[in-house]
């Protein structure tokens, strides 16, 4: 995508300065002779020029396909040998992360992010549940669109460690801009530890703050939308919170994980991102500090 970009600025560059040339060096050709008078020479020198200009175009156009040819060839290459499966499914207005297991266990499940281990093939299965969702991380792959009832599939590599950005690319309703995706390329070491962490269950409560946090989150509407493993919390309507405070954003990267994002959101999640199906739910200070606690300890 590099390659493309720089290519399509050079090109543009090329094209503002022949132009700029051409009106200059007409302006001095309309002070130096009449308008009907015609200079063969010049005409020869032009009609050299785009034709010179034509064939650089076909040669670029030609060698940028080729490029996306073996570009694409070498990313399907890449099928069945992937060491990482990880499903995403697009909602309005965030991302559902499962990673399947071979076995008959319960899958991981977060939201919004993805971890990958650097230099594995890792293949993300895709789908939709409400509207069509596109899912686009510029850096480490096309796009590729998600449309309810027709699951896709792509892969990719993450060459480098570091923490990707991506979006939607489809235009999804009110909040489309913000429904980003992160992915967080890590070595093996470190995927392997956060997916053990990641397998267990949420982290009981210790100090009476999140006790009571605890308890007013089950006891309220919250529990009915969202799943937190090891309670009775088995909401699907809303991301799973096992583990939310281990994640670096909330709401599809519209905002930072800190304490004080975590309990605005809590507070009216409608003043942050309007028409997000997560309603405001009414909790006393005291509540909503202690939720805001006890969701904060989720790691």
């Amino acid at each position: 995508i590099w390659t493309f970009g720089a290519v399509a600025v050079t090109t543009w560059l090329l094209v503002m300065l022949v132009l700029a040339m051409a009106l200059f060096r007409r302006h001095l050709a309309e002070t130096s002779r009449s308008p009907l008078q015609i200079d063969s020479h010049q005409e020869r020198r032009l009609i050299r020029a785009v034709g010179s200009a034509t064939a650089l175009t076909v040669v670029v156009l030609i060698a940028l396909t080729i490029g996306s040819f073996f570009a694409g060839k070498s990313i399907a290459s890449l099928s069945g040998s992937e060491t990482v499966t990880v499903r995403v499914t697009g909602h309005q207005w965030w991302w559902e992360i499962r990673y399947p297991k071979t076995d008959s266990s319960q899958a991981i499940v977060t939201a919004n992010e993805i971890h990958v281990p650097v230099g594995e093939s890792v293949k993300v299965k895709l789908d939709s549940l409400d509207v069509i969702h596109s899912f686009w991380v510029p850096s480490l792959a096309g796009k590729r669109d998600l449309i309810p009832g027709r699951p896709s599939e792509l892969t990719f590599i993450a060459d480098k460690p570091g923490i990707y950005r991506g979006q939607c690319a489809e235009f999804c309703g009110y909040q489309h801009a913000h429904m980003a995706i992160t992915v967080v390329a890590e070595s093996r070491e470190a995927f392997d530890a956060w997916r053990s962490r990641q397998d267990t269950d949420a982290a009981m409560p210790t100090a009476d703050e999140e006790r009571r946090g605890q308890a007013a989150f089950l006891g309220t509407g919250c529990a009915l939308c969202h799943a937190i493993r090891g309670t009775p919390a088995s909401g699907t309507v809303g991301p799973d919170l096992t583990h939310v405070a281990g994640r670096r954003s909330l709401a599809a990267d519209t905002l930072a994980m800190t304490p004080g994002a975590l309990a605005a959101w809590i507070a009216d999640p409608q003043s942050i991102k309007p028409g997000a199906k997560m309603p405001r739910i009414a909790l006393s200070a005291d509540d909503l500090n202690a939720v805001a606690t006890y969701l904060g300890s989720l790691e």
